[in-house]
């Protein structure tokens, strides 16, 4: 009975043994699985937290705050702005070169063309190291009434690619505003070379351009657009009526005066070897003038595109004036007057092109063209000056009728831009900016010219001058004999 009870007893303690055995196993192997499901398949409550939570959204708001904090104040262009004022900078220099070079460069004897191509081309590039050595530092930075600080960004100190906003034209890059600017110093002390040409030192040009660029063309930039006494006055000057043309013009009649006349002038004819030449150089310049015009706007908006038409109009009105003056005066007019009629145009809308509307563009430009056909032959001959390509005659008289007529057709009334203008003051400001020109550009320009003459004399010897500074200067001549 005992033995059967124990027996029975080990049989059902082994049996329940078995089946704890067997229940532990399942529970270890029924975890397993569990704990590998859920390293693959994300839990749920993983999945609901992908919902924004307060607590765990709290740390980034700041974060993200500050970022658009700084991207608002960051400073920004435009990119179509940028577009076009990089094509403006481009046009510009295709006024120069190979624009203002041919055009030059049909004017002379064959025996001179290499002289002066070389002398527009070395003076351009001589500007533009200067404009970013001590150039730009000196027209745009703060300063007195006449010029800048000559050291505050000089080389572009503190400017960099990626810098915006630090120049006058805010919505730019720095480097591309400094660029634009460099191609109007570069050209306005090129336009010089051509008064003098055919009978100066190749050395005395240069050392003339390096000091005439530093007292004559900084001063008058900084005078009228950067922040100096024309401009404070309320002169209007778009794009370089005072700066650019009545600043060479008086500079290329001065210069006239001192190098002396060619051999010859006066007793033979001494013609423009090329025409074509210079038809070719004027409408170069007639394109290239759009990027001066309308890139005076700094902007590809409405003031450039009345700047734009202004151009094209104003141009027009001056080669049919000056081509009617001359079939009336001479009984045939000439393509070499077409030409200088389109450059006179150009001229002469200048510093009116931003403010005035179409028709004051058309008067200007028709005034322009009449009064320059005086300006290289009846004034000419009063002046008694040998001014060989025109220089004073197109772009200074050019650059005076332009500029006081600014202060006519700007007036809104006669459809300019300007509300509110008093005409009779505002040419009253005009006739002084020009008169303050004519008079700071001649003196500071016979000085320098005094100085050149000390240093390397003016002009080349007698007989260099009858073989052709091509070959005397240069080792070269342009067409084989």
């Amino acid at each position: 009975m005992k033995t059967s009870l124990f027996t029975g007893w080990q049989a059902r303690f082994h049996a329940v043994c078995l089946l704890m055995l067997v229940s532990a196993l399942a529970v270890g192997a029924f975890s397993s699985t569990a704990q590998a499901q859920a390293q693959v398949t994300p839990a749920p409550s993983e999945t609901v937290a992908v919902e924004p939570l307060p607590v765990a959204a709290a740390p980034a708001a700041p974060a993200v705050e500050a970022a658009a904090a700084a991207a608002a104040a960051a400073p920004s262009f435009d990119h179509g702005d940028v577009a076009w004022m990089l094509t403006s900078t481009l046009l510009v220099l295709l006024m120069v070169v190979p624009g203002l070079a041919l055009f030059y460069g049909g004017l002379v004897r064959s025996k001179n063309v290499l002289s002066i191509l070389s002398q527009i081309l070395v003076v351009f590039s001589l500007i533009l190291i200067l404009w970013v050595a001590y150039g730009y530092s000196a027209v745009f930075s703060e300063g007195n009434a006449f010029f800048g600080s000559f050291t505050e960004f000089a080389f572009l100190k503190g400017f960099t690619p990626d810098s915006v906003g630090n120049t006058p034209i805010k919505g730019l890059p720095d480097y591309l505003f400094v660029a634009f600017q460099s191609t109007f110093a570069g050209i306005t002390t090129a336009l010089i070379v051509g008064a003098f040409a055919e009978r100066i030192k190749f050395k005395a040009v240069l050392l003339f351009s390096a000091l005439w660029f530093t007292l004559s063309y900084i001063p008058m930039a900084h005078i009228v657009w950067g922040g100096g006494y024309l401009g404070a006055m309320g002169a209007i000057d778009f794009a370089g009526g005072t700066v650019v043309h009545i600043n060479a013009g008086v500079a290329g009649l001065v210069g006239a005066y001192f190098v002396g006349k060619r051999i010859g002038y006066g007793q033979t004819a001494l013609k423009p070897h090329n025409v074509p030449f210079t038809y070719i150089g004027a409408m170069l310049l007639w394109v290239g003038w759009f990027g001066f015009n309308a890139g005076s706007a700094a902007a590809a908006d409405t003031v450039a595109s009345l700047a734009f038409l202004n151009t094209i109009l104003a141009t027009a009105a001056a080669v049919l004036g000056w081509t009617l003056v001359e079939a009336v005066s001479k009984g045939k007019p000439s393509a070499l007057g077409a030409a200088s009629g389109a450059v006179a145009g150009l001229v002469g809308i200048t510093p009116a092109c931003g403010t005035v509307g179409p028709l004051g563009a058309i008067v200007i430009g028709l005034v322009a063209g009449v009064v320059c056909v005086w300006g290289v032959t009846g004034l000419k001959r009063l002046l008694r000056v040998d001014d060989t390509a025109d220089v004073f005659g197109v772009h200074g008289i050019g650059g005076i009728v332009g500029a006081l007529l600014t202060g006519v057709f700007s007036a809104q009334s006669l459809g300019g831009t300007k509300a509110d203008l008093d005409i009779g003051h505002q040419v009253w400001v005009q006739l002084v900016s020009v008169g303050f020109t004519i008079v700071w550009c001649a003196v500071v320009t016979a000085v320098i010219l005094l100085v050149v003459r000390m240093v390397f004399g003016l002009r080349v010897t007698e007989e260099a001058e009858r073989t052709g500074l091509d070959v005397t200067s240069h080792g070269e001549s342009a067409y084989e004999a």
